[in-house]
């Protein structure tokens, strides 16, 4: 599964496949909170959206985009907190989680790191031979994280945990 966070629209996508074989779209859409309501209960449906999708569809892993510097720090908070929503839902099924910087998902479906959301989106929609582009863009960039976790999700977690074991060795 990828995830694609945020607090107003959360995009999520559930792809199937293994590293050398083409990737399977299984199931992609977005769990949306009010803006109407407070932080605490926007983050609480967020939660109840996202537990919804890892019980239907019962991924293997979670792949979620990671918080990058951006000029507007509420943006960046919301987006923060729905990361680590996101990040303790799939945990406390027990699925190892993966964070992908959005250069490294870029890189990984277009060839290039410093890809636009449209190139993304073309590329996902190639890769996964979609008849038209998913919507909204969280959607499809949901879909370039999940897709970005087959092909790069181990050895991202195998480097992890090498630079830990480093870590407690010092």
């Amino acid at each position: 599964m990828g995830i694609d966070p945020g607090l107003t629209r959360c995009g999520v996508g559930v792809v199937e496949g293994t590293l050398g074989r083409p990737p399977r779209l299984v199931a992609v859409g977005v769990v949306r909170t009010s803006t109407g309501l407070d932080l605490a209960r926007r983050l609480l449906a967020l939660e109840e959206g996202l537990a919804a999708w890892f019980d239907e569809y019962r991924p293997e892993a979670a792949g979620i985009e990671r918080v990058f510097a951006q000029h507007n720090l509420n943006s960046v908070m919301d987006t923060a907190q729905a990361s680590g929503v996101a990040a303790v839902s799939a945990a406390r099924r027990g699925l190892p989680v993966t964070f992908h910087t959005p250069s490294e998902v870029k890189a990984a479906v277009t060839g290039s790191g410093t890809a636009d959301k449209a190139q993304v989106t073309q590329m996902i929609t190639r890769i996964l031979r979609l008849a038209e582009a998913p919507r909204p863009a969280d959607a499809a960039d949901a879909l370039a994280v999940a897709v970005t976790q087959i092909w790069r999700g181990g050895a991202t977690n195998r480097y992890a945990a090498a630079v830990a074991a480093a870590k407690g060795k010092r």
